[in-house]
C-alpha cells in the first residue's frame, strides 16, 4: 500500500529540484556609465536596472554553461552518472554544428580531475534556440523527459547568454553575461512546473531583433563593427510592441487552459516571474495584462472606469481591442521600410496600462506578487535565455534570508523571445523547498566582481587585446587557446580549446 508521501509524489508534476548562477567578474556600474556617456542615472536606474557584467577575454557562452553546471553538481551533491539530458539554451553559440556537447566536454574532464564519475555516457545533449525564449523550451524539453522516458534518471538545463549592443545605441545600458543551471527531476525538490497547464503563442515578426549571419559578409557593416561580435538588429519601439502583445497572448493561452479569468489569475497569484531584459519591460507587461483584466471583468469595474477616466481613453475602446489580434509583420511590411514601421497595435490599452502602474492596487501588486528577487535581479543586466530563470533562483533565495514562506504557493513564470514566442506557465513551490533554495548560492555568485572603468570597459567591449584586467579566472572555466589549423590532413581553425582554473 502506498504511503501519504508516495501518493503525494505521484500526483506531483516534474519541475526543478536545484539551481546555481555564474556570472563574469567584470562589472559596469550603471552609475558610472551614465558619467561616463551623458545618460540620466535616476531614469536608467529606475528603467534598466544598476549594473551589468561584461565577459572576460577568456570566457564564452560555453565556459559560462560549463562553470554554472559543475557549481549545479557541486553544490547539490549529484550523481554525474544519473543524469541523462543536458539540454542548452542559448542565443550566444559559437559553433554552428556542436552546442550542449562542448559544455558536457569541459564538465567531464573536471569531474574526472576532481576524482569524480563523468557524465552518463548515455547522456542527451540537445541545444534549443530561439532568442531569449531558448532556455524555456530546453526546459520543457528537460520536463517531458524526467516525466516520460528518463526512468528515475535527472536532467540538467542550462541556460547561458551574452548580451551586448553597440556603443551609443538605445541598447547599451541593457547589456549583460551569465548562465543558471537548474537540476529538473520527475519529483522536484523546489518548484513544480504545471505543463499541462502552460500556454504557448508565437508568430513570425520579420527583423524584430535578428542576427542575421549573412551581414558578415557585408563589407561596409565589417568597418562599423570594429571587430567580431553579434550585436543584434532590432527597432526598440517594435520589440516592445511585440513582447506586450505576445507575452499577452501566451497569458491567455494559459488562462484558457487553466479555466480561470484574469483577474483570478492576478488576485491569486502568490509570485510572478518574467523575461527580463531590463527592469521596467516586466512591469510593463503586468500592467498591460491588469490593465485587460480590467477590461474583461464580466461585471462592471468601478476601478477599470476610474482609470480609463484618469488616462482619457474609452472604457469601451479598450475593451474592443482585448478582441485584437495584430499582424504586426504586415503592418511593417504593409508600410515600408521608409516609413515608421512601428506602430502601436493597443494604444488605447498601453495608455491605460501607463496609468495602471502608478495605481495604488497595482503598486500593492508590485510589492506583494512581484518583489521577490526583484532588487538581486537589477545587478544583473539583461542576461537573454538565462534572465527569467536568474529572477526566479534570486527569488527563492530572496524568499528563504527574508523568511518568506512559499510552501504550496501558486507561481507563474512567463518568457518571452524575440522574433517572436511566448511561455506562460504556472509553477508550484513544494512543501520543503528550503533546503533545495538554501543551496542557489545567488548572493555569493554575485559578490566576485570587479567594476571596470571607462577605458576598460570601451577596450573590452570593441575587442582590444591588450585590455589589462584585474579578475584573473579563479574556480571556472576558460578559454585555454583556440585552433588555427587548416590542412588537408587536420582542421581545427577556430576550434576552442578548454580548462579549468582551480
Amino acid at each position: 500500500m502506498n504511503t501519504a508521501n508516495e501518493t503525494a509524489a505521484q500526483q506531483r508534476n516534474p519541475g526543478v529540484s536545484g539551481m546555481s548562477l555564474y556570472v563574469p567578474q567584470p562589472r559596469v556600474p550603471l552609475q558610472a556609465w551614465c558619467e561616463w556617456t551623458g545618460n540620466s542615472w535616476d531614469k536608467v536606474q529606475a528603467v534598466v536596472g544598476r549594473s551589468f557584467r561584461r565577459p572576460a577575454p577568456y570566457e564564452d557562452a560555453y565556459t559560462m554553461a560549463a562553470t554554472a553546471v559543475l557549481r549545479l553538481i557541486r553544490q547539490y551533491n549529484l550523481d554525474p552518472r544519473n543524469i541523462g539530458q543536458l539540454a542548452l539554451g542559448t542565443e550566444s553559440s559559437k559553433d554552428n554544428s556542436a552546442g550542449a556537447v562542448i559544455v558536457r566536454g569541459m564538465v567531464d574532464r573536471e569531474l574526472q580531475r576532481m576524482g569524480l564519475p563523468r557524465l552518463s555516457r548515455q547522456l542527451e545533449v540537445p541545444e534549443f534556440k530561439h532568442a531569449c525564449l531558448g532556455g524555456v523550451y530546453a526546459l520543457k524539453s528537460a520536463l517531458r523527459y524526467v516525466a516520460f522516458d528518463a526512468k528515475g534518471k535527472q536532467a540538467i538545463v542550462v541556460c547561458s547568454d551574452i548580451a551586448e549592443y553597440e556603443r551609443g545605441s538605445s541598447g547599451e545600458q541593457t547589456q549583460g553575461a551569465g548562465a543558471v543551471a537548474m537540476l529538473v527531476e520527475a519529483d522536484p525538490k523546489l518548484f513544480e512546473v504545471d505543463l499541462a497547464h502552460a500556454g504557448s503563442a508565437s508568430d513570425y515578426r520579420g527583423p524584430d531583433f535578428r542576427k542575421p549571419f549573412a551581414r558578415h559578409f557585408d563589407q561596409d557593416y565589417g568597418q562599423r563593427s570594429k571587430r567580431a561580435h553579434d550585436f543584434p538588429v532590432f527597432s526598440g519601439k517594435y520589440s516592445t510592441f511585440a513582447y506586450l502583445d505576445e507575452t499577452g497572448q501566451a497569458v491567455d493561452a494559459m488562462l484558457e487552459r487553466l479555466g480561470i479569468s484574469d483577474l483570478d489569475f492576478i488576485n491569486g497569484a502568490e509570485g510572478l516571474f518574467f523575461h527580463r531584459p531590463y527592469h521596467m519591460m516586466p512591469l510593463q507587461a503586468l500592467a498591460f495584462i491588469y490593465a485587460r483584466a480590467l477590461a474583461r471583468a464580466p461585471q462592471p469595474n468601478a476601478e477599470f472606469q476610474a482609470l480609463c477616466g484618469q488616462g482619457g481613453v474609452s472604457p469601451e475602446g479598450v475593451v474592443e481591442e482585448c478582441r485584437n489580434k495584430p499582424d504586426l509583420f504586415g503592418e511593417f511590411v504593409r508600410l515600408g521600410a521608409g516609413a515608421d514601421a512601428a506602430q502601436e497595435p493597443h494604444p488605447l490599452t498601453t495608455k491605460l496600462s501607463g496609468v495602471v502602474r502608478k495605481s495604488p492596487a497595482f503598486q500593492q501588486l508590485l510589492a506583494t506578487r512581484v518583489k521577490l528577487g526583484t532588487d538581486w535581479a537589477m545587478e544583473l543586466g539583461n542576461l537573454y535565455t538565462a534572465a527569467l530563470p536568474a529572477w526566479i533562483a534570486a527569488g527563492f533565495e530572496q524568499a528563504l534570508e527574508n523568511g518568506v514562506e512559499l510552501a504550496n504557493a501558486k507561481l507563474y513564470a512567463i518568457g518571452y523571445g524575440s522574433g517572436d514566442a511566448s511561455e506562460a506557465i504556472p509553477l508550484k513551490a513544494v512543501p520543503h523547498w528550503r533546503e533545495a533554495a538554501g543551496k542557489i548560492g545567488f548572493r555569493k555568485s554575485l559578490a566576485a566582481a570587479t567594476d571596470l572603468s571607462q577605458q576598460q570597459y570601451e577596450d573590452l567591449h570593441d575587442g582590444k587585446h591588450d585590455v589589462v584586467l584585474d579578475c584573473p579566472p579563479s574556480d571556472q572555466f576558460k578559454i585555454a587557446r583556440t585552433g588555427s589549423t587548416y590542412e588537408a590532413s587536420f582542421q581545427d581553425l577556430g576550434v576552442d580549446y578548454y580548462e579549468f582554473v582551480p
